[in-house]
């Protein structure tokens, strides 16, 4: 005897039989299944993944090599010492004693960071799942990890608490998981926004006066690293260096699938539609623009660091991050 169920009325799953028509038995419901999905296509595993494997491979050899030819060095060093003076030797080697556990601890940081990068994109995915889904038990799933993961946030007491209140409710998955987002996200959605809009006027002043664009060019890059960990940091990723490189990778992917400085918003309409660059100093305007990209930046790095992507929260427009930036425009 199976559980009961609920479905909705409109659910295209939900096929609704002819009262003329004989039920089909539970046998031979499996019989069409397993025939429908001999005829469905065979998955193809793409070309990318070899390349990729052998990349990895490469780059795994190469740096056995390296380390190898290191720590060659390293003994040969201290060898000679020893045959030079027996305590320089014994000075070389507690010296490589505590480079060796400063580096192990290093690459355990480092590891724990990637670690907990990877946890926000499964949560993050697994949460559109139950969006998509509706799914209860797994709903309740990603909201406990959002759970564990607030635990480290202080600010966030008053919003897991009442997260914790609502556990014995019955509530759908895709309601529980927005739920989530309005009492847990809502003060590190006001602070990221604040992130953001601070770092698109500061590269904008500075862009403005900077006389060198090797000065521009240097400070925009180290601006927009520096936000990229503020906001990883704010939403509980704490990424170390290697964690850093992958999640500018991440960023600038996402920058690309959305289009970039979308044309269709409004600011960039005042931009370029109304020539305000062209009416300022060419200076002026290059900041402006230098601001707009720094925004549109942050706003690729905040859907990427969320835990939990915008369902009942808005999501944050270019023109109310870098709205600052332009003149108002008189009547």
């Amino acid at each position: 005897m199976t559980r009961p169920e609920s479905f909705r009325p409109d659910d295209p799953r939900v096929a609704v039989a002819s009262p003329d028509e004989p039920l089909l038995t539970r046998a031979e419901l499996r019989e069409i299944e397993a025939a429908e999905a001999a005829n469905l296509p065979a998955v193809i595993e793409p070309a990318q993944k070899k390349s990729r494997f052998w990349g990895k491979l490469f780059w795994s050899a190469a740096g056995g090599l390296v380390s190898l030819a290191l720590g060659l060095a390293v003994a040969n060093l201290v060898q000679s010492l020893f045959s030079y003076a027996p305590w320089l030797g014994w000075f070389a080697l507690a010296l490589t004693a505590l480079a060796g556990l400063a580096l192990f601890v290093i690459a355990m940081r480092e590891l724990f960071a990637i670690f907990r990068l990877e946890k926000i994109e499964r949560i993050q995915k697994r949460a559109v799942e139950v969006l998509v889904s509706d799914d209860r038990d797994e709903g309740k799933a990603v909201v406990s990890d959002m759970l564990s993961l607030a635990r480290t946030m202080p600010r966030l007491a008053k919003g897991r608490a009442a997260m914790e209140g609502y556990a014995s409710d019955i509530i759908d998955g895709a309601d529980y998981v927005r739920l989530a987002e309005r009492e847990l996200l809502t003060p590190l959605d006001a602070e990221a926004r604040q992130l953001v809009s601070s770092a698109a006027k500061r590269v904008s002043l500075v862009t403005a006066i900077s006389p060198r664009a090797a000065v521009d060019l240097l400070f925009v890059l180290f601006n927009t690293l520096f936000l990229i960990r503020k906001l990883a940091t704010l939403y509980g990723g704490r990424p170390g260096v290697l964690g850093m490189f992958r999640l500018a990778r991440h960023v600038i992917s996402h920058l690309a699938l959305t289009g970039g400085m979308a044309v269709g918003d409004s600011i960039v309409q005042q931009v370029l539609g109304h020539g305000l660059a062209a009416k300022l100093s060419a200076r002026l305007g290059e900041g402006v623009l230098n601001g707009l990209l720094t925004a549109r930046l942050g706003i690729a790095a905040i859907e990427v660091t969320r835990p939990l992507p915008f369902a009942a929260l808005p999501r944050p427009k270019l023109s109310d991050l870098a709205g600052n930036l332009l003149p108002a425009k008189k009547d």
